[in-house]
């Protein structure tokens, strides 16, 4: 087991690890997962997505999936994001994450420090949870592939802001494409831009 990370936070219940991708983007949906390991699970290289290769999220989600007891992905786009703002929208998202599950956790693992309780399922935040537990890195790995997944899904719509390769995030290519071409629907116009010529404007409303 990867000693870095512990398997599950109580002895007895059964515990779910939830974890977003896509927060800090300017295009695409928030992307949540929810998944439930057993207490034998163990993965010598799973840990934080962000610490991972490519390559490596990619052989890791197929044993992810196939050892899970149940895991669940879901998404909030981005006219969704827009109305409700991106805290809220994350936390919908793993709402509808963990609705998708197929078993019952009793207590959810959520990376980060905020979360509203779902189904009165007791949850616990944690931050950096995904670096310290197992089941919150498994979520961070599925989460993030299947939302890199759809970006490179819909870069053919629009290849000129290259989301294969930047994922919808502000990058200096990114930004340059929307001064140059505009927005797309798969663009947050509630994103705060820090170049001031991007007509991205944060209009979000507060945490409800």
């Amino acid at each position: 087991m990867n000693a870095m990370l512990r398997s599950h936070l109580t002895d007895s219940l059964t515990e779910a690890g939830c974890d977003e991708a896509g927060r800090g983007c300017l295009a695409g949906p928030v992307f949540a997962a929810a998944v439930i390991l057993p207490r034998g699970f163990s993965h010598e290289i799973l840990t934080d997505s962000k610490q991972l290769t490519e390559k490596q999220r990619s052989s890791l989600r197929p044993i992810i999936e196939a050892g899970a007891i149940s895991w669940a992905v879901a998404y909030v786009d981005a006219p969704e994001i827009d109305e409700i703002n991106i805290l809220n929208a994350s936390i919908l998202a793993m709402h509808l994450a963990v609705q998708k599950l197929t078993a019952t956790p009793e207590l959810l693992l959520i990376d980060g420090n905020r979360f509203k309780p779902v189904f009165g399922i007791v949850h616990k935040c944690i931050v950096r949870g995904d670096s310290l537990f197992l089941s919150i890195a498994a979520a961070s790995v599925l989460a993030k592939t299947y939302r890199d997944e759809y970006m490179q899904q819909i870069h053919h719509e629009y290849p000129e802001y290259d989301w294969h390769t930047n994922k919808g995030y502000p990058v200096k290519k990114h930004r340059e494409a929307i001064r140059k071409y505009g927005r797309t629907p798969y663009h947050r116009l509630s994103f705060r831009c820090e170049t001031p010529d991007i007509n991205i404007i944060n209009n979000s409303p507060g945490i409800v």
